[in-house]
């Protein structure tokens, strides 16, 4: 494991890092290997990875746009 110590000057770069690293943590918990392991390994190869993108996509950002979208038009109209 690699240890860096960063100075950030923008507090949002910093909380969307905080995020990533805590993804990755959540995910070697579940799935115990890094996506750099799964790569090394064979475990999955490019058109897993690019299912995995597409999966994302279609499942959560989607969503989120669609409820982001619905609490503009409930905002709009108080």
């Amino acid at each position: 494991m690699n240890k860096k110590e960063i100075t950030f000057r923008d507090p949002v770069v910093e909380r969307v890092v905080d995020k990533f690293v805590s993804r990755s943590d959540e995910g070697f918990r579940k799935y115990g290997a890094t996506l750099h392991d799964e790569r090394t390994s064979g475990v999955k190869d490019l058109d897993k990875y690019l299912n995995d993108v597409m999966e994302e996509l279609m499942e959560d950002a989607v969503l989120y746009i669609q409820t982001a979208r619905e609490e503009i038009a409930d905002n709009e109209k108080v």
